[in-house]
């Protein structure tokens, strides 16, 4: 698979075209955001870990039941994927309190939830991803309410996939974000990633944080964090 030319470039990845219209190359970089870009820095390694511990986690899904945009790694930094238009519902799960959660309704961070919360942000740089809710996605002709229902219960599923997994790997998923894509015949995929940058991992016995929490709040040990959740999900194999 050649890469051809460079499609889009983001916070933390860049796309590039190749000679299948159907099929792109994603490159994970190793630069490093938060507060909506306000905060910029290095995390070294993360391109690596992201892509690759990714991929692993995609894998586990697909085994699931749950479709997703994989379709080769190339190599530690590098991954063939299908080309989605990516439905600009940002969705993020939460099974215990912390971050934006606990600042917005005024409660400690560590409280389990009885079962997970659900909230769609609308996918916006320029508005700065507020939430909104199914009628408002609606209005705005974000998804049809097949969509909605759709990626509902694949991210409910993805949760349920992944709390067991990293309670094997004595970690607590405490909140992640996923994004999800259309193909061309209108099909829903998981896209994006899953990774320390869109995922809060928390040490099931100590609480410590291994995630990107560490570089927005300058907790230090930033890539000892990531290289830390890699051997747990590659079980020391990385």
């Amino acid at each position: 698979m050649e890469k051809k030319e460079q499609l889009y470039e983001g916070k933390a990845k860049k796309v590039y075209a190749t000679e299948d219209p159907e099929l792109v190359i994603v490159s994970y970089k190793d630069d490093a955001t938060a507060f909506d870009g306000t905060k910029k820095g290095t995390i070294r390694g993360k391109g690596a870990v992201n892509n690759r511990m990714s991929n692993f986690l995609m894998g586990k899904l697909a085994e699931a039941g749950i479709p997703t945009h994989v379709v080769k790694e190339l190599n530690d930094r590098e991954t063939v994927v299908k080309k989605v238009r990516i439905v600009p519902l940002e969705v993020i799960i939460r099974n215990v309190s912390a971050g934006s959660f606990a600042k917005r309704y005024g409660v400690e961070e560590g409280i389990p939830f009885d079962e997970p919360t659900f909230e769609f942000s609308y996918k916006n740089d320029d508005l700065h991803d507020p939430l909104l809710n199914t009628s408002h996605a609606l209005a705005l002709k974000l998804a049809t309410r097949e969509e909605i229902d759709t990626i509902r219960g694949m991210a409910l599923k993805v949760n349920e996939v992944l709390k067991e997994f990293f309670a094997g790997c004595g970690v607590r998923l405490i909140d992640f974000k996923l994004e999800f894509g259309r193909l061309s015949d209108g099909t829903i995929v998981l896209a994006d990633e899953i990774s320390p940058d869109t995922c809060r991992f928390w040490d099931a016995k100590t609480g410590e944080k291994l995630d990107k929490d560490r570089f927005r709040r300058d907790l230090g040990s930033v890539e000892e964090a990531y290289q830390e959740m890699m051997r747990r999900v590659f079980g020391g194999q990385a």
